[in-house]
Formats: C-alpha cells, sequence, structure tokens
C-alpha cells in the first residue's frame, strides 16, 4: 500500500539539544497510527514539524504524492493537511456554527476574518453543519464557542479540521484534560473517523491508542525505536524498558 504520508530523515535541533533526530516513517491511507513517548520526546516537535507551523533543519516530507517539505501550515492545510488542536483558534465569542463556517470559507480561498459573510451564506452553513454533525455537534450550532465544555471544545476543533477538506487528520493529545466519559466521546469519535480519514495521533491515554491505532510508534530522545501494530509494540522489551514499563 503507497504512503498518503512520507517522512525522511526528519530532524530539528534548539543548540546542542537534538528534538527530532532523523525520523523516517510511512502512513499509508486509511490508517490511524499513533506516536507515543515519554515527556520530552519531541512528539510535540514532531507534530508541529508536519503541520508546518515549525521549520525542520533537514529531511522531507511528502503528503499526497507531493513534496510538501517547505510549504506553510496554511498551504498544507490546502492539500488536505489539517492538524486538529491549533489548526485555528477557537472564537469563543462567535457561535459554534460560525466557527466552522470560517473553515469552510477559508477553504474556498477566502480570509478566516470575514465572520459575518461567512455565517450568512446557506452553502458555507449547510457543510458547517455537516462537519459538525460528523462531529455530533449539531444540537449545539447556535450556542456560543466559549460556553461548551472542554471536550465539545476538541469536537468542535475536530470539526474545524474536517471542514477544511482534509484527507489526513493530526490529533495532538485530544483527550488531555477530559474525564471519563467525554473521553469515551472522542474515542467513539477517532474510530468512526477512522473509516473515512488518515490519522496520526498522539496521546499519553495507552488504553485509548492500543484500542484505536493500527500501528503504533514509539518516540523516545526524538528517535523512533519502535514501529509496528499495537500488540507488538507492547511487547517489544525496548519499548517496555523506556516507556511502558514492565506492569504495561
Amino acid at each position: 500500500m503507497s504512503a498518503l504520508l512520507s517522512i525522511r530523515d526528519l530532524r530539528k535541533s534548539y543548540g546542542a539539544l537534538k528534538v527530532t533526530d532523523g525520523i523516517s516513517l510511512d502512513v499509508p491511507a486509511g490508517e490511524l497510527h499513533a506516536i507515543i513517548g515519554p515527556n520530552g520526546a519531541g512528539k510535540t516537535t514532531f507534530i508541529h514539524q508536519l503541520s508546518g507551523s515549525l521549520k525542520s533543519d533537514s529531511g522531507a516530507v511528502h503528503f499526497d504524492g507531493a513534496d510538501i517539505t517547505r510549504l506553510s501550515m496554511v498551504a498544507r492545510v490546502k492539500r488536505g493537511l489539517a492538524r486538529s488542536f491549533q489548526i485555528t483558534s477557537i472564537l469563543d465569542g462567535f457561535s459554534v456554527l460560525e466557527n466552522v463556517a470560517t473553515a469552510v470559507q477559508a477553504r474556498s480561498g477566502s480570509s478566516f476574518r470575514f465572520l459575518t459573510p461567512a455565517a450568512s451564506e446557506t452553502a458555507l452553513n449547510a457543510e458547517a453543519m455537516e462537519a459538525l454533525a460528523r462531529v455530533n455537534l449539531a444540537d449545539r450550532a447556535h450556542r456560543q464557542a466559549g460556553t461548551l465544555s472542554h471536550g465539545e471544545k476538541r469536537q468542535l476543533e475536530i470539526a474545524i479540521a474536517l471542514a477544511t477538506g482534509a484527507k489526513m487528520l493530526l490529533l495532538d493529545e485530544p483527550l488531555a484534560g477530559t474525564g471519563h466519559e467525554e473521553g469515551a466521546i472522542l474515542i467513539d469519535l477517532m474510530r468512526q473517523l477512522k473509516s473515512t480519514h488518515t490519522i496520526m495521533l498522539i496521546e499519553h491515554d495507552m488504553e485509548a491508542v492500543f484500542a484505536l491505532a493500527d500501528r503504533v510508534s514509539v518516540l523516545v530522545y526524538g528517535k523512533l525505536i519502535a514501529t509496528g501494530d499495537p500488540a507488538a509494540v507492547r511487547a517489544d522489551p525496548a519499548v517496555r524498558a523506556a516507556y511502558l514499563g514492565e506492569d504495561a
């Protein structure tokens, strides 16, 4: 199976500190690929590099057959690589629907700042409502975004990413700060999205990772030390020693 996302020898250093150190990885279309590792492993920097919000020192990133190594974050989103949870800030003072409608509008080449026209366009609203329905927030469409719960804001951020026309979602710790009930909703949502989108998931909740992921890669001190199916990674002695622990 050909890779939708192909990463070769990706590196980022700050002085003598190597934060990502020669990462190479292929993610085929339709896969949910989890990246796990201890705090300080370089996971957030890696996602910044993939999304285009941080320039890499060296290496290459290809997406959907094109070299996107030097493209901006906006250009990568337009090609279908969308980072949820920071793809854009939620506008607390605007409605849930308006937040998603601006992403639909931006996809067509308009500016995010034209909020009122976006909210008044029937076609934009229809697409925005489809995205909200995908994340089970259709009944919250006319609420002010700032009044949503923490978990609902995570759902809204996924809806915004979907509204850009994403082929692949980069999800950075979507379960962080959620309670059991909200976490269960998000896990179920990610399970549903697996059927239509390629996903790279960074997450500390190992129960969720091993329940959702098709493959798992383990990042430690900027290097990938293992990649494979969840069972193989869980049983890998090097992974257990470096991260999961003997009680994994």
